[in-house]
């Protein structure tokens, strides 16, 4: 048996303690959002465990012992007996707009653990688990990641990245969104241009129920959203195709890419938003790519693997590999336009 280096294994089990205090913290984060607690910290200030329990409805006891659950990890501030939440915690917890809002990755983390024994079967099958037999809070899990960075960056910096593509949709274009999941994405750029036209398409159904319902919501009338495939949606002549987060989820991404090519017009932009990554294992070893490779285990490879070839690219395919796929559609020219901590934007003509 192989000697143990003492230093090394207290390293190492000094992170995997820290880690299973973020596991363990995941239900307590999301009842703080479910019950508004940290929203009421943000409006209150400094509070005790009682004045927060009485302002929210809950039982002091509980919210005593979750309070210093919360002080143990960081996210919220204690001093001389009352509980607050720092401008950067706020950010983070209690900001829906922020553009490191994190409630969104906590719901994604325990749609994770409710997959847990549909992905354990399949590591024996090969098979895969359709995204409509997935976790049931799965979709709105991860539209509610994937928000505050569309929120943050889509319009005011994604869009003006591509070539010539504001101008056109300033002055009415013809757009797609594929893949939009609840619509967040088609929303957001439907709001911000008024005079084009867009149109979200997803193969879940369900989704596109939700998308439907918050546009709805929203009184945005230059949209609709219908059930389509990547590979065979029935519009044509797009000025404009999306695709956000979804590109590596997808059973056949080349034969998304020759139909989004046949889709759009002559001189007309595909911009696809896929997880930032490095194209080697090597590059991703950092922890955006620890969260990327564990999110794609058990949910992004699985739902590749129930449809039609299953590519499986994965969460972290990189961008040589992503600019392959697009390539293989008939797009010459592939460039990234821009980038955040945890995207990359590729432009695709």
């Amino acid at each position: 048996m192989a000697q143990v280096d003492e230093t090394r294994l207290n390293e190492l089990v000094g992170r995997v303690l820290g880690d299973l205090g973020g596991a363990v913290s995941v239900p307590l984060v999301r009842i703080g959002d479910s019950l508004g607690l940290y929203a009421a910290l943000k409006r209150s200030g400094p509070a005790t465990a009682e004045e927060l329990a009485n302002g929210t409805g809950c039982a002091p006891r509980y919210v005593r012992e979750w309070l210093s659950a919360q002080v143990a990890s960081g996210y919220i501030h204690h001093e001389k007996g009352r509980f607050s939440l720092t401008p950067e915690q706020s950010f983070v917890f209690a900001e829906p707009d922020s553009p490191v809002n994190l409630i969104g990755a906590f719901d994604t983390a325990a749609a994770m653990v409710e997959n847990q024994p549909k992905v354990q079967a399949s590591f024996k099958t090969g098979k895969g688990v359709a995204w409509g037999d997935q976790a049931g809070c799965l979709f709105c899990a991860v539209a509610r990641l994937f928000r505050p960075g569309y929120v943050n960056a889509l319009v005011q910096e994604w869009l003006p990245a591509l070539e010539g593509v504001t101008d056109k949709l300033k002055a009415g274009a013809n757009v797609a969104d594929v893949g939009c999941g609840h619509g967040v994405s088609t929303i957001l750029m439907a709001q911000a241009f008024p005079r084009s036209r867009f149109t979200g398409y997803d193969f879940h159904p369900a989704s596109i129920a939700a998308a439907t319902a918050h546009a709805r919501a929203h009184g945005v009338e230059n949209l609709q959203f219908e059930v389509g495939r990547a590979q065979d949606f029935a519009g044509r002549e797009f000025d404009l195709i999306t695709c956000f987060d979804c590109l590596h989820d997808m059973g056949d991404p080349k034969a998304a890419a020759a139909h989004i090519r046949k889709a759009l017009k002559d001189d007309g932009t595909w911009m696809v938003v896929e997880p930032m990554a490095g194209d080697a294992l090597e590059d991703n070893i950092n922890p955006v790519g620890r969260l990327y490779y564990s999110a794609s285990t058990m949910i992004c490879v699985p739902t590749s693997l129930a449809q039609e070839t299953g590519l499986a690219l994965g969460a972290q395919a990189g961008e040589k590999r992503l600019t392959e796929v697009i390539r293989s559609g008939g797009f010459r020219k592939v460039r990234r336009a821009a980038e955040t901590p945890l995207n990359m934007v590729l432009e695709g003509t």
